[in-house]
């Protein structure tokens, strides 16, 4: 939400405290294999490489604001798919650099790894490395203008494609300091550049909490009225916390939160723990985003174990013999950020997912030992809820591991015992196999028998499958259905759960094309999203999508998926002027027909309401023949969005849910009543 402009309580730093000039600026190598291989600068060429760029120029401003110096910085997304970037700090030199004798401000522009975080004392710590990222965005950019304004004086250049356009020129005066860079991406990179003003929001508002005091405003030009957001968080990651938190039932009312420096490295890590069963840790190195975590990550894992066990004992919540907390029983419920400010991260990778620095885990565990022990012992009824907490869940994993031992001993685990309803598939390559998840025994019949039964299986599930939401693993292992599916799958569950054992690399949810059927697939992805995430990572996941409509006019059948197939088909059929003497547009928009289906004359129109009104050769045709059908991968964008999601919609809280209905119920298209 963007948040109201406070007077800045940061203390300003004096300009003359840390050089920053051109003899700073350390050059390593040439530009050309970013154009040849962007892919290994950026990640991809798809959205988040394109959103990367941006992220490369933002870097550069929050590195300068880490330092000290300024503390204001604007995204402007502008008409004809550019972006500017603008930050009030120092500015980048433009003075004739000693060893490539050109200006600096073009040398950090179009050399790769050159900038001024590779030596000398112009950035303690940086995150984006001032040269790297910013040169690349040069690199794969059809158009550039930097402007620089130090000393008094505007300074620009303008660059294609990692070449310069114009020399550095002088083009006015400046009272301030500080740097904007305008940038349009080459559409030859990026065949669909368009920016997403939700990413940018949710990748902004992270950094404005990971550096508290500073201001990022963002604003889309593209359109009129502009929309503009604007961040500043006085409580930096603790403030995070308590946003990502928002709207679920707390287990103890205070966060957690230290700051502290160890090793020349400051470590920063808050958390709170809720009544909901699922783990969420972010992790920064140098306010990067490390998605794969890294040392930081395992340093305040371990801490975070060991210091709970600690004070459990000490407090006599676990005694004699009782078994101590694992890992996952202190992480259950748990939602944390670490961050590290370091001089030299080590990523793994070129898009820094994984921190390496071995110090990173040393420093981060001292910290937080520290900071846990008094915090628990300051905040007693918060430390009790919290072991509470956590004597519940470890009670839980024992039920539910005796229950996996109980449920799964065959079958899931070694191949045997499938399901008697499963319809298998002779092929025994799980990369050609496909599971069809079927709603019911009538739609199992006519799915069996339109099948490919080489690579086609057919698991047919008796009514809606329970909500794993709201249940524990041992009662989840209890249904029937789910462990039906389970077995059928191969991969076990939970602790057990292996992706090598899955015997099919499709796995089609196929449900009727009404209410039920949407609940029933709602239950099923929910089911997939909390105990068989790595199938959704991997991209095995489907949805099926099978007709609306079967129209038939003389010997002509046609199928309609959507309501609008429907309106272009009848079009079709009936012709231009017909057509529009009913009101039946054919390249119209209108969702539905503007008349009564039964005033279509020589048409007719059948409505599928289940599979199991369709023949088999119908269901084939439309629905699972590879030639013709249509499938929806089911992928996860944003996983914290996602699993918020999740609990307001099927938790058991039913305010959020109750609120959810009445903020989108304007909104709703194809209700079927």
């Amino acid at each position: 939400m963007p948040q109201k402009q406070q007077k800045s309580t940061k203390p300003k730093v004096k300009k003359t405290a840390s050089a920053y000039e051109a003899k700073d600026i350390y050059v390593l190598e040439g530009l050309e294999p970013v154009r040849k291989r962007p892919g290994m600068y950026i990640g991809s060429t798809g959205g988040e490489g394109l959103h990367h760029l941006i992220w490369e120029c933002a870097d550069n401003a929050i590195d300068e604001f880490i330092g000290g110096y300024g503390s204001h910085m604007e995204i402007a997304l502008l008409p004809n798919n550019r972006v500017r970037v603008t930050d009030d700090g120092r500015g980048i030199p433009v003075s004739k650099h000693p060893q490539t004798k050109k200006s600096a401000l073009e040398t950090v522009m179009t050399t790769l790894h050159a900038g001024g975080k590779f030596g000398g004392e112009a950035y303690k710590v940086s995150g984006g490395l001032h040269g790297v990222g910013v040169s690349v965005v040069c690199a794969l950019s059809s158009w550039m203008r930097v402007e620089v304004c130090r000393d008094g004086a505007r300074y620009a250049q303008e660059y294609s494609k990692g070449k310069v356009k114009t020399k550095v020129k002088k083009v006015g005066a400046c009272r301030q300091s500080g740097t904007t860079v305008m940038f349009e991406p080459d559409s030859e990179i990026f065949k669909d550049a368009k920016f997403d003003l939700k990413k940018i929001i949710n990748h902004l508002r992270q950094q404005a909490y990971l550096t508290k005091g500073i201001r990022i405003y963002i604003k889309d030009e593209r359109s009129v009225p502009h929309d503009s957001y604007g961040f500043y968080f006085e409580g930096g990651i603790r403030s995070y916390v308590k946003y990502l938190v928002q709207g679920a039932d707390l287990a103890h009312p205070a966060p957690f939160y230290v700051n502290g420096e160890k090793e020349e490295m400051i470590v920063e890590a808050a958390f709170q723990y809720t009544r909901e069963r699922e783990a969420y840790e972010e992790s920064f190195a140098n306010n990067i985003f490390t998605g794969e975590g890294g040392t930081h990550l395992t340093g305040f894992r371990t801490a975070l174990t060991r210091a709970l066990n600690d004070y459990a004992r000490k407090n006599n919540y676990i005694k004699g013999d009782d078994g101590n907390f694992t890992g996952d029983d202190v992480r259950d419920g748990l939602t944390a950020v670490v961050s590290v400010k370091i001089r030299e991260p080590q990523f793994e990778g070129q898009t820094k997912a994984k921190l390496g620095n071995p110090e990173a885990k040393v420093a981060v565990e001292a910290v937080l030992a520290d900071g846990l022990d008094d915090f628990l012992e300051r905040n007693p009824q918060d430390g009790r809820a919290i072991i509470e907490k956590c004597l519940l869940t470890a009670k839980a994993r024992k039920a539910a591991k005796a229950a996996r031992q109980t449920v799964l001993r065959k079958g899931a685990l070694d191949g045997l015992a499938l399901p008697g309803k499963l319809a298998d598939c002779t092929s025994r390559k799980p990369e050609e196999s496909e599971l069809y998840i079927v709603e019911g025994e009538s739609a199992g019949g006519s799915s069996r028998q339109a099948r490919d039964r080489h690579f086609q299986a057919i698991l047919p599930l008796r009514g809606k499958i329970l909500n794993v939401e709201r249940a524990r693993l041992d009662k989840i292992l209890s249904s029937k259905e789910i462990k039906s599916l389970i077995i059928a799958m191969g991969t076990a569950i939970a602790d057990d759960f292996s992706m090598e054992k899955l015997r099919y690399h499709r796995i089609i949810i196929m449900t009727d094309a009404d209410v039920d059927g949407a609940h029933i697939r709602t239950l099923l992805l929910t089911l997939f999203y909390r105990y068989f995430h790595p199938i959704i990572e991997a991209g095995h996941l489907y949805i099926a999508q099978p007709p609306l409509y079967r129209i038939q006019a003389g010997k002509r059948i046609e199928y309609a998926y959507t309501e609008a197939d429907k309106v272009e088909i009848l079009a079709d059929i009936l012709g231009e002027k017909k057509a529009a003497a009913i009101g039946i547009k054919k390249k119209g928009k209108a969702a539905a027909l503007p008349v009564k289906e039964e005033k279509v004359a020589g048409v007719s129109i059948q409505r599928y309401k289940g599979l199991g009104e369709m023949n088999p050769d119908q269901l084939w045709d439309t629905t699972m023949n590879p030639q013709n059908r249509i499938l929806l991968k089911v992928d996860i964008d944003d996983a914290k969005e996602a699993d918020k999601m999740f609990d307001t919609l099927m938790g058991d809280e039913v305010f959020p849910r109750k609120k959810f209905i009445q903020a989108h119920a304007k909104t709703v298209k194809n209700l079927d009543i």
